[in-house]
């Protein structure tokens, strides 16, 4: 899914713009123990109360594609028989009116999810959205021709509220109010099926993970149990630097990183101002061209590529959001740590002076330490 997919499923989560009658859910203990279950009815409780469900679950959809928002890709023999699939279908065929598949799909989650010691809320949503057609130009038109139907699934941990002194009216004094226990931002969830093309694909579903490096893996393979689970953002970017520095022979020199730095740096700043709403995609062959262009050696070269198809899988698209921090360009030694704007990381050199190693900033203007001018 695109950002404007998204975007446009996301916008949905207002109380007078979804078809969501119902909200399912189960609450569930640090031990694993179901407390309570939840079938509410958004059209009859008050709107606070439903804005606030709805902007849990909208939250499910909030965030980087590719980052905190992952493609889940399952295979054709899993569509055509698997547990996994089946399950998310019934759910959303459904529109989540089965409690024996609720009861089954809530035990799947509290039988894998680890969310340590924290009670968490699991919330379950279904959605009829009357996709409106489109022009040529992209314009809505009044008709539609297609209905998407799906569900929302966020899990949400449940902390308890601080104690603090409050007032009590029947005593006109102050005492230690008994904290309550609130539901927090959600952890983590997913989208079945994917909204692609403006249409329902259930080859694809989208999870949701509030920390791009922490996927929570055992729920998603719980939950899909697909043969190549996604990577974090970490292990990508993990992976490629190996994948890097492996491949060079006597180690991965200053400037070939700053020249993978910035081109990968450059695509992403031109992506975002293109507008561009599909994710922005490299091949481990296109960053092979600029370790080419940098001098590297052939066989380095194919090392490199091959490195990164066992790890990512051959010709695979990888995010250089993920691959790099185009943000900002550090460098670490045992004693320092320079950081510079990723625009002006060629201002930094290596030079080897009377048999030792050092870094070179040139320094225009004026210069400070901790804030104070100095010559």
């Amino acid at each position: 899914m695109n950002k404007k997919e998204i975007s446009e499923l996301r916008r949905r989560f207002k109380p007078e713009k979804n078809n969501i009658s119902q909200v399912h859910g189960c609450y569930v203990n640090g031990k694993g123990e179901v407390i309570s279950y939840i079938d509410e009815s958004l059209r009859t409780m008050p709107q606070e109360e439903a804005e606030k469900y709805l902007s849990l679950l909208g939250k499910a959809l909030s965030g980087t594609p590719g980052k905190n928002l992952i493609d889940v890709v399952f295979s054709t023999a899993q569509v055509m028989d698997s547990d996994e699939h089946r399950r998310l279908m019934g759910l959303r065929d459904s529109k989540l009116q089965d409690g024996e598949i609720r009861q089954e799909f809530y035990q799947k989650v509290i039988d894998s999810l680890d969310m340590g010691d924290s009670n968490y809320l699991i919330l379950l949503a279904h959605d009829s959205y009357d996709v409106p057609s489109r022009d040529r130009n992209g314009d809505k038109q009044d008709d539609s021709d297609t209905v998407f139907s799906y569900i929302l699934c966020c899990v949400c941990p449940v902390k308890d509220g601080k104690t603090e002194l409050g007032y009590c009216p029947g005593e006109n004094e102050f005492h230690n109010c008994v904290p309550s226990q609130l539901v927090a931002q959600p952890e983590l969830g997913f989208l079945f099926p994917a909204f692609d093309d403006r249409a329902a694909n259930i080859y694809s579903a989208l999870a949701y993970s509030k920390k791009p490096d922490q996927l929570h893996q055992e729920f998603l393979d719980a939950i899909f149990h697909i043969e190549e689970p996604p990577m974090s953002a970490g292990e990508q970017r993990q992976a490629f630097e190996n994948a890097l520095v492996q491949s060079m022979e006597g180690g991965c020199s200053l400037e070939v990183v700053q020249a993978v730095h910035e081109r990968l740096a450059l695509r992403i700043e031109e992506h975002k101002e293109s507008k561009d709403p599909e994710p922005l995609a490299v091949t481990a062959r296109e960053v092979g061209t600029i370790l080419r262009d940098c001098g590297v050696e052939e066989p380095q070269v194919e090392a490199f590529c091959q490195s990164c198809g066992r790890q990512f899988g051959e010709g695979a698209a990888l995010s250089p959001a993920n691959l790099i921090d185009s943000k900002r360009f550090q460098v670490r030694t045992g004693d320092a740590t320079l950081t510079l704007a990723p625009d002006r990381s060629y201002l930094l050199e290596t030079r080897v002076i009377e048999g030792r190693k050092y870094l070179l900033v040139p320094v225009d203007g004026e210069m400070e330490v901790n804030g104070l001018a100095v010559e």
